[in-house]
C-alpha cells in the first residue's frame, strides 16, 4: 500500500507539472501576442498622427501659394505624387519659400527652397528636406497623392496646364505594415489656392 501510495504520488506529481507548464506557456504565449498586438497599435496610431500633421501642413502652405519673390507664377509644377509652388511658410520669415511636398519610398516629404542673391534666385541646391511623414503607401500602391482642378472644378489630367490649377486634394494611404492587419487608412484633405481663386 505505502509503494502504491507512491507511486500515485509521483503520477500526480508528474501531472501538475505538466499542467502548470502548460499554463505558464499559454500565459507567455498570451502575453508575447498582447505586446506585439498593442505595440503595432501604437506604431499605427503614431503614423497616422504623423500623416495627419503632414498633410495640415501641406494644406497650409497650399492655402497659401504666391507670387515668388522675383515674380515668378506661384505653381511650379504638379503631378501625381509631387508639388511644386512659391509659399511663404516660414514664420517671421518675410521672403518666400519655394515649396515641395512629394512622395519619395513610403515617405511623404518637404522640400522648402529659399530665396537668395539679388535678384533673387531659388537653387535646387540649397533645398532642406523634412521627412514628414512614413509609412506612406502612394507609391507602393500606385495611387496618386494629390488631384488638381480648375477654377470650374473639373480635374486636371494633364499636368503640363498646372497654371490652371485652383483646387488641390491629398489623398495619403497610411499603413505600417501593408501584410498585417488592420488594413490601410486613407486622409483625404483639400485646399484652394487663395491667391488664385480670382485670377
Amino acid at each position: 500500500m505505502r509503494a502504491s501510495r507512491s507511486g500515485m504520488t509521483l503520477i500526480e506529481t508528474v501531472v501538475w507539472i505538466a499542467v502548470l507548464t502548460s499554463a505558464i506557456i499559454a500565459l507567455c504565449s498570451a502575453l508575447l501576442y498582447f505586446y506585439k498586438t498593442n505595440n503595432f497599435a501604437l506604431q499605427d496610431e503614431n503614423a497616422v498622427q504623423s500623416a495627419q500633421h503632414a498633410m495640415d501642413a501641406a494644406v497650409r502652405a497650399i492655402r497659401t501659394a504666391s507670387y515668388s519673390d522675383n515674380g515668378a507664377y506661384p505653381v511650379i509644377s504638379i503631378a501625381p505624387n509631387q508639388m511644386i509652388f512659391y509659399s511663404g511658410v516660414n514664420k517671421g520669415d518675410p521672403l518666400t519659400q519655394e515649396v515641395r511636398f512629394f512622395v519619395s519610398g513610403t515617405s511623404f516629404e518637404e522640400g522648402i527652397t529659399e530665396p537668395s542673391g539679388d535678384p533673387y534666385v531659388y537653387s535646387t541646391s540649397t533645398e532642406v528636406i523634412t521627412d514628414l511623414s512614413d509609412y506612406a503607401q502612394n507609391a507602393v500602391l500606385a495611387t496618386s497623392t494629390f488631384s488638381y482642378y480648375d477654377q470650374n472644378g473639373a480635374l486636371i489630367s494633364d499636368y503640363s496646364k498646372f497654371s490652371s490649377a485652383r483646387f488641390v486634394t491629398i489623398n495619403l494611404i497610411v499603413d505600417v505594415s501593408t501584410s498585417s492587419l488592420p488594413t490601410q487608412l486613407t486622409l483625404r484633405s483639400s485646399a484652394a489656392m487663395r491667391n488664385l481663386i480670382t485670377h
